[in-house]
């Protein structure tokens, strides 16, 4: 049945790749790692160069793709079910979009990865703490040296956050830090004291 459906749709190569694997081989990509590009430093899970983990993280950010958002979520699952024994109670905050990007895509990758992650904890997701102040370039097209100051001032709190409080705050790549570290400065002017970022990959 698949033969027949792939030779009238062919599927994309990385969409391809990912159907042919099992849960359990992308879950044993995992290599956690603690990177010090921020302060606090950032938890990466996954390795980028790794092409499954390249493919899953391409097919989530630019096609939604369900398969893509599993095999992330099931891999953030892991982490989550051990930050739920945590101090201070954790909220899971995920770095927001743009509102321009948000309606090109339609979607935040990392809210449908989350949704998915939290069906099997249970720790909090707040998608309304942060928002973007203004549309930045894309880090991707930028040179190492202009990504920080692309994202300096890029986020804000909506309100105050609980000092008693640990926020895991989530992005799916860090190269520079640039993004995860304006995200984390917002939540500290907005008064957070226990910090956990966090990369799907790197």
């Amino acid at each position: 049945m698949w033969k027949i459906f792939d030779i009238l749709f062919p599927l994309r190569t990385d969409a391809a790749a990912l159907r042919s694997l099992s849960s359990d081989e992308f879950l044993a990509l995992a290599a956690p790692q603690l990177l010090t590009a921020t302060s606090p430093a950032t938890v990466a899970l996954l390795p980028f160069p790794e092409p499954a983990v390249r493919a899953a993280i391409h097919e989530a950010k630019y096609h939604g793709s369900v398969r893509a958002f599993t095999l992330l979520a099931q891999t953030l699952a892991e982490y989550l079910l051990e930050a739920d024994d945590m101090a201070h109670r954790p909220i899971v905050v995920p770095v927001p979009l743009g509102k321009k990007r948000r309606k090109e895509r339609g979607f935040n990758q990392i809210e449908e990865v989350l949704r998915q992650a939290t069906k099997e904890c249970s720790i909090e997701i707040n998608t309304a703490l942060l928002v973007r102040t203004r549309e930045t370039l894309s880090q991707v097209s930028l040179p190492r040296y202009r990504r920080k100051e692309n994202m300096r001032g890029a986020f804000r709190a909506t309100h105050e956050a609980d000092p008693a409080r640990t926020y895991i705050l989530i992005d799916d790549v860090i190269t520079t830090g640039a993004t995860l570290q304006s995200a984390v400065d917002a939540l500290i002017e907005a008064g957070a004291k226990h910090i956990v970022p966090l990369a799907l990959a790197h």
